[in-house]
């Protein structure tokens, strides 16, 4: 069988076990909340109702009728309701899952595709972190529940993968269509300034001023989504209100309902989850952002800066360039720099200013996090401590362990979200 063709098999019987231990779960474990059982669904899907699926499922139906709906973008409503979620009636009830299962095979295969690209001399190091993937930290909302999670990491896999091969017009297509589901999708313009301005001045070549132009008008169409999220709400809230009945928001700058909603309903801000009420919900997504952090340190430290150096300080001569000793070891390849530089933002970000646990969600989207897990299997393997191993396992057993915790969480309606 080709690579392809196992991950593919791999995929399907990760999900079809996934699916198996949900269904135990939500058998065998009392629900925390009985709001699941007030929604009128398809028993198959009664399951899947838990945490931001009621705002998603309830804006797909109902439009946005309470202001902190506004925190979620309408691609996965959009979904919801073309799909029919929920649905008892026949075929159109296989809709939902059938979809999910494609795009989660395409996620897999572009992912394999992606690695390969930067590591080409390796398939088995490509196969070895699509396998990895396998093991989300947050399985339900990856694989089964109507939220934003699988179509987000599709689209920005897919978007990677055509920026890293110099399809501008493909990969914004993608990134701007990861922006209508997640706000953080107006990161991923990052790769394209990265490919078409930043590469180019660090290695010192003329960069002209349409090239520049045009990476910051695909920026812009990335942002998009966005920036017309807001103008919406604005146009609803504050154009035709009166002065009394104006919301406060409508006078910021910018006036951005997303801001103000996860400031107000999610408590979103610089150090405000830093309590220690939640110590708990820190040390569950320790796991994911140490690997995230860890290896890229590792990247910046031992690739990039010291490539930047030679590059900035004392450049070789063309002809020199050649002659170069290859880098000892794969995962210092600088094509993976903006997904490193990417990683750390995003980590930063979660760690200081939002609900930290929700990187157990987000980082199935960063390729760095599987990346990161092979590495602890792959790097200085011939050692005789067999140290990277060692933490590999320990990577797949964590994996799997609070995969399967998750799961049960999900089902008994317990956090995290």
């Amino acid at each position: 069988m080709s690579h392809s063709s196992v991950l593919v098999a791999a995929t399907v019987l990760e999900r079809i076990a996934s699916a198996v231990v949900l269904s135990i779960a939500d058998r065998l474990l009392p629900l925390f909340d009985a709001s699941p059982r007030r929604v009128a669904l398809s028993p198959w899907f009664a399951p899947l109702m838990r945490w931001d699926a009621f705002h998603f499922h309830a804006i797909a139906w109902h439009g946005y009728t309470s202001e902190n709906q506004w925190a979620f973008f309408p691609g996965t409503p959009f979904l919801i309701r073309l799909l029919r979620f929920g649905s008892s009636d026949g075929i159109t009830q296989l809709l939902w899952p059938i979809a999910l299962l494609v795009v989660a095979c395409d996620t897999t295969r572009t992912l394999y595709t992606l690695s390969l690209h930067h590591f080409p001399s390796s398939p088995t190091l490509a196969t070895l972190v699509s396998l990895l993937s396998l093991l989300p930290s947050s399985p339900a909302t990856l694989h089964f529940a109507p939220c934003s999670e699988p179509f987000f990491t599709y689209l920005s896999y897919k978007g990677m993968l055509y920026a890293a091969k110099e399809c501008w017009i493909l990969a914004t297509i993608c990134f701007t269509l990861a922006t209508t589901f997640r706000s953080n999708g107006i990161l991923l313009s990052g790769y394209i300034i990265w490919s078409l301005v930043i590469q180019p001045f660090l290695d010192r070549k003329k960069t002209s001023a349409l090239k520049i132009m045009y990476a910051l008008f695909l920026t812009v169409v990335v942002t998009l989504p966005f920036a017309y999220h807001n103008y919406s709400a604005y146009s609803l809230f504050c154009s035709s209100s009166s002065p009394t009945h104006r919301p406060g928001w409508c006078d910021n700058f910018p006036p951005s309902i997303y801001t103000h909603v996860q400031s107000k309903y999610w408590n979103v801000g610089f150090l405000r989850y830093w309590t220690l009420s939640q110590i708990p919900n820190f040390l569950i997504s320790a796991p994911p952002l140490a690997l995230l952090l860890v290896f890229s340190w590792y990247h910046l430290v031992q690739g990039f800066l010291p490539l930047l150096r030679l590059k900035l300080l004392a450049p070789p001569a063309p002809d020199q360039q050649s002659k170069a000793q290859p880098n000892p070891s794969p995962f210092l390849t600088p094509t993976i720099t903006p997904h490193v530089i990417h990683t750390v933002f995003l980590c930063v970000t979660l760690i200081f200013f939002s609900h930290t646990q929700i990187v157990l969600r987000l980082a199935a989207a960063l390729p760095t996090l599987y990346w990161g897990a092979a590495w602890l299997f792959l790097e200085h393997a011939g050692s005789s401590t067999g140290k990277q191993w060692r933490w590999g396992r320990l990577w797949v057993g964590w994996s799997v362990i609070w995969g399967l915790i998750s799961l049960g969480l999900w089902a008994a309606f317990l956090p995290p979200a």
